[in-house]
């Protein structure tokens, strides 16, 4: 039996938490630079007279983080089959240099894919924290893995 992550190992109504990744002012500005070059994003003088109180990561940039964290704890040791993506992405607060994140997932519906038993289709719920528990990202997607033993 493969070691790997199935469709099995993901329960309904299983809550996990994991990560622990902490952002710096240089990455930020570096994302930034690159992908998302907007003041707030790049200087901490242009970030503090915005609305956001400071220096912070572009929304972009911390879902590229959140997925880095998903590939680190369970995507990368899984029979990931891929996704049908994301039905909705919301940046709840504003991501600071320094912060630490954190990840915790919620598994909210699971089935079997009927044209294709051995896929199993499951929709997550994902929020992203900092230390102190405060939501910076919500979101909801699939992943999809391979049904054990197909």
């Amino acid at each position: 039996m493969s070691d790997l992550l199935h469709y099995e190992d993901f329960p309904a109504g299983e809550v996990v938490t994991y990560g622990a990744y902490e952002v710096t002012a240089d990455e930020i500005k570096a994302f930034a630079g690159e992908f998302d070059p907007q003041p707030f994003h790049l200087d901490e003088e242009a970030g503090r007279a915005s609305i956001l109180g400071g220096l912070c990561a572009s929304g972009w940039h911390v879902c590229a983080i959140f997925n880095r964290m998903n590939v680190d704890e369970y995507l990368a040791r899984s029979a990931s089959m891929g996704s049908f993506g994301v039905e909705e992405v919301r940046w709840v607060r504003p991501v600071f240099a320094g912060e630490t994140l954190g990840v915790r997932r919620n598994t909210i519906e699971r089935r079997v894919s009927a044209r294709r038993p051995e896929m199993g289709i499951i929709k997550f719920h994902w929020q992203v924290m900092n230390a102190g528990r405060e939501v910076k990202l919500d979101t909801r997607g699939f992943n999809l893995f391979k049904v054990r033993g197909t």
